[in-house]
This record gives structure tokens, sequence and C-alpha cells, in this order.
């Protein structure tokens, strides 16, 4: 191995080893996959020429009788093969081939017991029989109680060497380790977990509420109360209250359904939401669901624009607002500055602004023809602030590594895998240079970063040639890449099924985003494990992308994008500003800017324009919109569904609209058995009863509860939501029970095929045992068998006369 990396095996092997110690000097020679041979004492060989030696010297140097030459050639081609057979004997002669074994076949049945498997049939019974009933051993665990399920914790305490785990359970985990912690384990002690999980008919529904946390008051705001559910349809009734008074009330008979709803709220302080509804099925305990929300003054911000926009009149609907044509001196009232389309030289104080920003505040910069390039931005202390720089929008040069999964769990669908790297290729622009590592269990170069405008077509045929096969680790791949990049800054664009525990893999990206390298992922495969690759590429600070969404990643790395396009293009769906959002316009104009190492780069246009993009800087937050209307405004950014993307980025500039208030105390909902954490802002730690607080910061004191009972609770005067246990929170096969099966090699069964499983533990237990045989007998036995033949030769020949017994030979 150079360089943590290993050369592109053409073949996989797989070593025998030895049932039996060998000798530290042994040697030994794979013939095939299932056959080597060896010798124990192979120095004893140097024996060889010096007995032929010998025999030479007797034969011909101190010859003395009348054999002929030819007699004498042969004699000494006899007695070397002799004294051959005899040294090789000495040696060790040895074997080492693998043969097929039944095993002991044994499965170990992990039965959920918890709540959320009761609307499923009761199948463990008929799965043991008919698994016995061929001969396997069941080895039964039940797992879980009412509504505790700690799945993944079972899997872990139960796996062993080489074994055969089957799960029967929808796989709801409500404690311990997750199902992709389990599966790491498995694979790493070679142990399958295979699923049985069958689907509901027992009819069971269940209601939550989304919606803000905290809102402004006078604002109306948005909420959704759903109904989900199992088994057949039945009649039910959702009725909704906000602060005991009823808004909403809806009759359905099937699910999921959603009931939205707007409301305003004309008072600051907790207020509460609550969902019922009433339908015949099996659990009463998750028929309601309770929300807070705390309403707050409308943040103060500052508006500042040498023009009139109706951006101005957006904002005054959903914030106090004040008007400024230039930053004043006195900023400590407001929680962000929001300027559109001034030029640098109009905005004012911009070193008061500056400080501002630091100490914890927000700007919100808008463009428009009078600003950025045509306003004089470039070089001012305004765009020092900026998550972009100023001046038209060249397609920067960078070091990219395409980590390309050739792992057996990629196997099924490395055709898709091959396409999807391609894809990512051929939206990289020619001016960056890229190299290729392929991945298993360790990291393969396939290609070092090179200019890519020279060496595109020798990438694409190197990505065609890959070959799957081994375990997976996406963490050797991301490590293998960042090898690759060397102490070049960069990114690395893993394309993978993630069919991997995220930990490992999502440290390394975390270390490398640390040295200026950010880790992309595109998620390619028959199934997509999307979790896993969104944890890598969030620890990466990367982005994650499906593998239908590649021309973004030309808008990234400077691509052509989607060519001609002039739609508006969310790239990163994981920050606050874009989830969610959904956008429909088509701005006229953009700024001509590019977007900064470390800023977040959210939206773009459809010839990879930069839209808007985020930052932090100190300890405030600073955003940049600058796609606009031709005559300025932001057009149809103001209308729905757009719209969303204007305010949410206004928010994030805003923060916590409590930040600058005292004496207040916060705390999040939370379920029946779970902690949550009271904040309290104030000058002295607080008393409250049932909570402890303790000071985390200058005057920021927290304290953990813990709730017993569903229900509305009050700490400090803050009322926070205990709702039902996670348990009846979900219902059906859990979709993670996929990534457990592919990932561990398992499969899926159902309640009806306990002779299939049978089969494949008999299947799984058969197993290649390395045997050894000693040959050492075979060449003393045949170096004999030549002496008494030569020998016996010679003599019969003296018999016939037709040689003398004064030949001369020994």
């Amino acid at each position: 191995m150079l360089g943590g990396f290993v050369s592109p095996p053409s073949v996989y092997t797989e070593a025998l080893l030895s049932t039996q110690s060998l000798s530290p000097l042994a040697v030994s020679v794979e013939l095939t996959e299932a056959l080597s041979v060896g010798l124990e004492r192979p120095l004893l060989l140097l024996a060889l020429p010096l007995a032929a030696l010998a025999l030479w010297a007797l034969v011909f140097r101190e010859a003395d009788g009348t054999a002929s030459e030819r007699s004498r050639r042969w004699f000494l081609a006899a007695r070397v093969a002799v004294v051959a057979l005899v040294v090789l004997s000495a040696a060790g002669p040895y074997t080492v081939q693998s043969e097929l074994t039944a095993g002991d076949p044994s499965v170990t049945l992990l039965v959920d017991e918890s709540d959320s498997t009761a609307v499923t049939p009761n199948v463990a019974d008929r799965i043991t029989e008919s698994i016995e009933a061929e001969g396997v051993s069941v080895r039964r665990v039940p797992v879980g109680t009412d509504d505790s399920s700690p799945v993944g914790d079972a899997v872990g305490a139960n796996v062993q060497e080489d074994g055969n785990l089957v799960l029967l359970s929808d796989g709801r985990v409500t404690s311990g380790q997750s199902l992709p912690e389990a599966a790491t384990l498995a694979r790493s002690v070679n142990a399958t977990v295979s699923v049985v999980s069958p689907e509901p008919r027992t009819t069971e529904r269940y209601v939550t509420v989304a919606g803000p946390e905290k809102v402004s008051l006078g604002v109306e705001n948005a909420f959704a109360a759903r109904v989900d559910g199992v088994g057949p349809n039945t009649s039910t009734t959702l009725a909704v209250r906000v602060d005991g008074e009823r808004v909403l009330e809806r009759s359905f008979e099937d699910a999921p359904r959603t009931a939205e709803f707007n409301h305003t709220f004309e008072s600051t302080g907790s207020h509460t939401i609550t969902a019922e509804i009433d339908a015949t099925d099996r659990f009463g305990e998750n028929d309601v669901f309770r929300k807070t929300v705390r309403v707050v003054e409308r943040p103060k911000i500052l508006y500042v624009s040498p023009g009139e926009y109706p951006f101005r009149d957006y904002l005054g609907d959903l914030y106090d607002v004040d008007t400024a044509e230039e930053v004043p001196e006195d900023l400590s009232p407001y929680y962000a500055v929001v300027v559109q389309d001034a030029p640098a030289d109009s905005v004012g104080n911009v070193d008061r602004l500056q400080r501002f920003v630091i100490d914890g505040g927000g700007l919100f910069v808008v463009g428009g023809p009078n600003s950025f390039e045509s306003g004089g931005y470039e070089g001012s202390n305004l765009a020092s602030m900026l998550p972009v720089t100023t001046g038209e929008g060249q397609a920067r040069a960078t070091n990219i590594v395409l980590a390309v999964d050739v792992s057996g769990s990629a196997q099924e669908g490395m055709a898709i895998q091959k396409s999807a790297a391609l894809s990512v290729l051929d939206q990289l622009g020619d001016e960056n240079e890229v190299g290729i590592v392929g991945f298993n269990f360790q990291a393969y170069r396939v290609a070092d970063v090179e200019p890519l405008s020279e060496n595109r077509g020798q990438l694409e045929d190197k990505i065609r040639r890959l070959r799957a096969g081994g375990a997976t680790d996406i963490a050797a791949g991301v490590r293998g890449g960042g090898e690759l990049l060397g102490d070049r800054p960069g990114a690395i664009i893993v394309v993978s099924d993630g069919h991997d525990s995220p930990d490992e893999a999502a440290g390394v990206a975390s270390r490398l985003s640390e040295r200026g390298v950010r880790v992309v992922t595109v998620g390619a495969g028959e199934r997509v494990n999307e979790r896993t690759l969104r944890t890598i590429a969030g620890a990466g600070s990367g982005s994650y992308f499906r593998a239908t969404e590649t021309t973004r990643l030309g808008i990234l790395f400077g691509g052509s994008g989607a060519a001609g396009a002039s739609e508006l293009i969310v790239l990163d769906r994981r920050a606050f500003v874009t989830r969610g959002v959904t956008l429909t316009s088509s701005p006229g104009a953009f700024n001509d800017v590019s977007v900064r190492q470390g800023a977040d780069f959210l939206v773009a246009g459809g010839n990879g324009q930069p839209a808007l993009a985020t930052w932090r800087y100190g300890l405030g937050r600073v955003a940049t919109l600058t796609a606009h209307g031709e005559d300025g405004t932001l057009d149809g950014l103001l209308r729905e569904p757009d719209s969303l993307l204007v305010t949410r980025t206004t928010n994030y500039a805003v923060g916590d609209p409590e930040r600058k208030a005292t004496g207040i105390t916060g705390i999040p909902d939370t379920r029946v058995g779970e902690s949550t954490t009271a904040t309290y802002r104030g000058t002295e730690r607080p008393e409250a009863e049932g909570a402890s607080f303790r000071r985390v910061g200058e005057e920021t004191f927290q304290a953990t509860v813990t709730p017993e009972e569903t229900g509305y609770h009050d700490v400090l005067g803050a009322t926070y939501a205990a709702n039902y246990p996670r348990e009846y929170a979900a219902f059906g096969p859990d979709p993670a029970l996929d990534a457990l099966v592919d990932d561990t090699g398992g499969r899926e069964f159902t309640a009806a095929q306990g002779a299939e499983i049978a089969r494949f533990a008999s299947q799984r237990a058969r197993g290649v045992e390395p045997v050894k045989t000693d040959w050492t007998w075979l060449f003393l036995l045949t170096g004999l068998l030549a002496f008494t033949a030569e020998v016996s030769y010679r003599r019969l020949q003296v018999r016939r006369r037709t040689t003398t017994s004064d030949g001369g030979l020994p």
C-alpha cells in the first residue's frame, strides 16, 4: 500500500489458511482459489544440488568399469530422481485445500413485543415451527414491551460471529442504538440480519400538528394537523382548538389526511394548539396531540434604500420596520438591517454596521441595478461582510476527487452508480482538476488529480471499467479522497448507495472540512440510504444530491448548469432558509457576483448565476439576494409560494427575536418519558418547582425536565407540551429495515416463508474449511519404489547378460 491506497485488483481472492501452525520458514504457493501447495522446511532443498553433484562425481569422475556413457547418464538421472524425492519428503510437502462443510445451522429469532406491533398479526409461533420443521434450531428472544422498542439494542446484543438473526418487527426504534448502528456491529462479525415485517391489518389512527414554534404578534402563520394511520378505513373526525377555542373540524374515512389552517395570535406569551381525533381504532393514547407556540413582539428591523420598493411594504406586514436612506449611528434597537439596491457610498455608517453584525446583528443585502457591480461594492467595507464577491462570476478552478462506491452492496446498482458518476463528471467544468478513487472496504487510486480539460475521456473510460466487490466503508472512500487531494483545498464528491454507518465517515468529512475540503454526496443505486449520505455531507460542509439532481453540481463546480433555463434552482434543501421552499418565479436579472469560499450557496439561476448566499460574520448572520426584476424590484419573489424564501431569509438574518430580552424562559415540546431543556435568560439563577437550573453562560441558565404525564406543563411561566410516547407515533414497517437487510447481507421474508428462512440459515452455515494434507509419505514411497525399480532393472539386465556386473556403476 502506498500513501493509503492499493492498486485496483483485477480478481478478489481469499487466502486459505492452514488449521495447523506452520514453521516460520514455510513457503506456499496458491495454485487456485481453493488449492495451495507448500513446504514446511524449504531450506532442505539446498541439499539437492549438493547430492546431485556428488552423484555426478561418483558416476563420471570415479568411473572405472565397462559401462557406456549412455548407461551412466541414465543411471545418474535415476539416482538424482530418487535423491530429489527423498529431499522433497524431508522438506515437508503439504497441500491446503478448501472443503465444503455442512456446519450447524441455527436461527436467533428476535420477536418485537412492543405496542406498535399489535396492529400486525402474531406470527412468531408459526415462523418458529416452520423453521424447526426443517431441522434448524431456533433461539427465540423477546424484544421490547409496551411503549418501549429498543430494537437496535436487541440486534446488537444478539449478534454472533457468522450468525443468522431474524428480526420479527416493524423496526420502529424508540430507544437505544439505531438500526444503522446495529447493522455496523453485525457486519463487523459477518452476521446477517433478515427481517419479517408483516403488514398491519388492524386499524390505527394518530394525529400530529406541525407549524412554527415561535411567531410574531399579529402576523398570520400557517399550521397543519395531520392524521396518519394504517389498516382498513374508518370514520375519523378531527377537531383543532387554539387556546381552547375550536378553529377547525373535519371528517374523513382514509389516511393520511392533512388539514391546513392559518391563525393570528393577538397576545404575547405561550399559546396552545390541541388536535384531537375520534376514531374506532386500536389505541387511544395517540388520539390527542398538543403543541405550544410562543408569541413575541415583532422584531424591529431597519430598512435602508435610496429608492422605494414593494419589499418595504412586504416587510412591514411581518416586522416592526423603520426606514432610512442610510445606516444611522445607533443600531441597538434593531435585530437586523435590510439594504436594498443601494450603492456602497450611500449606505451610510458602514463601520457601525460592521460592528453591529460582528456583535450578533443580522444583515440582508438585496441586489438591483444600482448595487454590487454597479454600486461600487468592490473593495468597500460593505463588500467585506458579504458572502459574495463583486464582479462577473467567473468559473473558479477547483481540485475535485470523485469517490465511487465499488463495494458489494453497490453491485446490483453498479450500472446506476457508473451512470451517476459519469453524469457528475459531465457537469464539472474544464477548468477543474479532477481525480478518481474507487472504494469498498479500502480506497483504490484510479486516477490522480489532473486538469479535466486534458483527461476527460480517460476518466470516463476508467469509470466505465470499474467493477464491484467487497464490503462497504464510506469513511475509507472519503479518507482516500482526502489523501489524493493531499494538502490542496478542494472537494470530494462521493457517489454511493449509502449502505454504511455514517458516524466514522462523518468524522472524517468534518476533519477535512476544517482544512478547506468540502464533501458532497450523490445518492445512486437500487436503494439509497439518504439519511447516511445527508449526514456525511452535512458534516463535510457540503450538500446531498440525488442521482437525478447532478445538474446542480455543474452550478457548484463551474459546469454549464441547465443551459437556457431562467428559473431558480434550490441547491441545498437542508438549510433553514430553503427547507420546504418551492420556487416558481423567473427573475429577469442577476447581479454579477461569485460565492465566497466557506459561504452557503443556497439558490442559483438556471445558468448557474448566484441568487442567494448566506454565511456567518462574527456572531451575526449575513445574506445576499442577487436575483431581481428588470426594474430592480423582487417581482415574483414577493408572491406565494416564492415569498417564503424571502421571509425565511429575513428571519435568518433576524435570528432569535428574543435574544435582547431578559427574564424570559423558553422550553420546547417533548414526549412523555423524554427530557427537554428549559432555558432562562436573566442575571440571577431562578428557582422553579421540579426543575434545577444551572449556569451555562453569561446570564443564561438551563434545567432539564422529563414529564411523566401527557398534557401542558409550566416552567417559570413558560408552557410546554408533553405528548404521547414515540411508540404510538408510527406504525407499519420502517424503511430503515431495508437498509438493515442490505447492509448485513440478509433477506426479507414473509411470515409464510419459515422453510426459506431455514434454507437460508443452512446455506449460511455451510462453510469452506482449509484442510492441510502432509504428503511426506508419498514422496518417500515414490522414492523407494523408484530406487527398487532401478536396481531391479539392472539386476534383470545382468541375468539376461545384456550387461555385465563389472560396469563400474555404484
